[in-house]
């Protein structure tokens, strides 16, 4: 099967620690979206804010990887919140603002309204999406 291709909406802060922990979470911890990823799919994360639940926004992709295997797992965080994960490899990379690309990116469809796009929080990509903006952020696709 081919690879695909994804884009990941969390916060900067929570991109942050998946980097450092080499995980994804999405959708507030749902498995679905996790479920629909296999290994070797190129993954970018687009962080809209700073901080969960804060104001300050980013606006940039903030970190960008391919996902190691098969499996996605549950992590206890508390008692009332063990979110569904996956495990994945990070590319080193820079941080890229999303503004510059909105014209030049096929599924962003309403340029003037482009934030609609990320609505979803997991979002799947063409290829030519991923390889432009791994390109901008210093990566290889």
């Amino acid at each position: 099967m081919d690879e695909r291709y994804w884009v990941i909406v969390a916060s900067y802060d929570h991109v942050q620690k998946g980097k450092s922990e080499g995980f994804a979470q999405a959708c507030h911890g749902k498995p679905g979206p996790l479920r629909r990823m296999r290994r070797g799919d190129g993954v970018i994360f687009y962080s809209s804010k700073m901080k969960f639940q804060q104001s300050e926004l980013c606006q940039k992709f903030t970190a960008l990887g391919t996902v190691r295997d098969d499996e996605v797992f549950q992590f206890k965080m508390s008692d009332n919140f063990v979110p569904f994960r996956r495990r994945i490899d990070f590319i080193d990379c820079d941080e890229v603002p999303i503004r510059p690309l909105i014209e030049r990116l096929c599924f962003i469809k309403r340029k003037s309204h482009w934030g609609t796009a990320f609505r979803y929080g997991f979002i799947e990509i063409p290829r030519e999406d991923f390889e432009l903006i791994s390109t901008e952020m210093g990566a290889v696709a």
